[in-house]
Parts: C-alpha cells; structure tokens; sequence
C-alpha cells in the first residue's frame, strides 16, 4: 500500500550542500559540504557549527562507542578528541588512495566505511560510461584499529544502514539504482551478497523498525521501501533528496537531506546557490539500527 499524506515542514535552508545526517545527542548532525563546518540542528531549529572537517566533499560522520567524532577524508578517518584537537584514526591509504565517504558504527564498535575508488574529478564521464567495471570498496575498521576490505566491485558505493542484530548490512548501489545486502559474520566479515532492492536511485539511507528503508528516487521523491523492493510511503519533493535519518522523539521524525542537482560537472555552481535544505516529516515507524 502506498501512502502520499506524509507533508514536510523546512528546518534549514540556505546551505551549500547537505549530507550524511545522523541524529546524536537530540541533534541533528550532519557535515556542510562545500564549507568545513560540521553542523548540529535541534528540532527548533537552532543551529550551530560543533567541529571542523575537510573542506570538500564526500565525508561523512559517526562516534566511536566512547562518544568521540570520527570524520572520514581523503586519508581514512581522523576522530576528534574531547580536548578539541584533532588525529588520524587510522589510515586507510593501503586499501584505497581515494577518498573515504560513507561511514556506519554497527552496535559492537565496528566501522563500515565505504570509498566510490576513483577519483572525483572523473565523476562526469562515469555517469555518461557506466559500462566499466565496478571500483567501490568497503572496509571494516574493528576496535582494536585493525583495517581490512571486505567487499569490492560495488558501483558507487554510498549510503550504509545496519540491522539491530549486527547481522546484516545494505549499503546503496547508486549507479546500478540497487540496495545490496550482505550478511555480517561474527568477525565483521561480509558475504552473501545480494540485491535486496532495485529500480531507485539509492544515497543517504535509514532503516526502520519494520526493516523497510527511507530513500530517494530519481523523481525527487524521498521513499519507504521494503525488501523486494515494494515502496510503502512517498513524499514528494521538489528538488533530490541526497539522504535521510530517522531521529526525534521515539525516532519518529524523518530528515531529509535535499539540494538542487545540476549534474556532476556543476558541483561548483550548485555550491554557490546554496540550494542545501534540511526537511523534516513525522512519520509513524521509529528508527532502527545504525546510523
């Protein structure tokens, strides 16, 4: 069944890029690309920069089990000490000299953090030839530092969510329009890869108590999907949602993350529009798992 009632109300507007939220600490967190801020929002919508971060694009968020920041870069992630200063967490240069976006914590301190393993600046002609081969890899960095690939060939690796049980993870495929799922073994380990949804155009993700997931589509719709691939809920919008978050009360409000696209040569002047918005939605199945 599919709902269209759901309406959405603005929190932020005016800001460069929006991505990679995460709720934290009955905030709203997220990085600002485009600028070095890392931004924390209340449902007030009371805003202030908490952190620095690369300057850039592509980084993302999330704490260690001990509530320190950890930042993903061009070098592998770098945490961020309660004194304020800030040190490399550890490098990720021997499994990819590209950078490291996407990053999710699972409930036993492991870091799953994801890198698309070319550079940016070829983003243009991949999106035109997406006919070679795969280059996205994941990587699990364990408690105790040690840092190994666990998946590769993945087209466009993006946004990461994982189940309460620490079982399994889905991570989007955003050139192929695909969810991938993979078991997670005792070890951290990945296996038993499989589509677990297809026909979206899948970034930020967040899953639900349900195991459906919100997402967004290439008709600048944000959705709630179920395994197979069944969308349960849409909300329209009027420019892409580039992520989502379910955080809140209860973790019953749903953010959206949306900025006006104007294609992957044009990153330059949609920073400069600052079209970035943060929207926000009830909506009646709490959140569930990590991020």
């Amino acid at each position: 069944m599919t709902h269209s009632t759901i309406e959405t109300q603005l929190l932020l507007d005016g800001l460069a890029m929006v991505e990679s939220p995460r709720w934290h600490d009955g905030r709203l967190w997220f990085p600002h690309w485009g600028t070095p801020e890392i931004i924390a929002v209340d449902l007030r919508g009371k805003a202030e920069v908490v952190a620095r971060g690369p300057a850039g694009l592509g980084h993302s968020i999330g704490w260690l089990p001990d509530g320190r920041l950890l930042v993903t870069g061009q070098d592998g992630l770098r945490r961020h000490e309660a004194d304020g200063s800030v040190t490399a967490h550890v490098d990720l240069a021997p499994i990819s000299k590209h950078t490291w976006s996407e990053m999710t914590i699972d409930g036993r301190g492991n870091i799953y953090v994801n890198s698309i393993n070319f550079d940016f600046a070829e983003m243009p002609e991949r999106v035109k030839d997406r006919s070679r081969s795969p280059t996205g890899v994941i990587a699990l960095v364990t408690a105790d530092g040690n840092a190994r690939q666990v998946a590769d060939g993945i087209a466009f690796p993006n946004g990461m969510v994982i189940t309460p049980d620490n079982r399994t993870l889905i991570v989007s495929e955003s050139f192929s329009g695909k969810l991938l799922a993979f078991d997670i073994a005792d070890d951290g380990k990945l296996a038993g890869r499989r589509v677990w949804a297809e026909g979206l155009a899948p970034d930020g993700i967040c899953l639900d108590a349900d195991g459906a997931i919100w997402t967004s589509t290439w008709k600048n719709e944000c959705v709630r999907v179920a395994e197979g691939g069944q969308i349960l809920d849409r909300i329209q919008l009027d420019r892409p949602c580039f992520a989502t978050m379910l955080g809140g009360p209860e973790r019953r409000t749903l953010f959206m993350m949306a900025n006006q696209f104007l294609g992957p040569d044009k990153f330059a002047e949609m920073l400069a529009r600052r079209s970035g918005q943060v929207l926000f939605a009830p909506v009646r199945t709490p959140g569930a798992g990590w991020p």
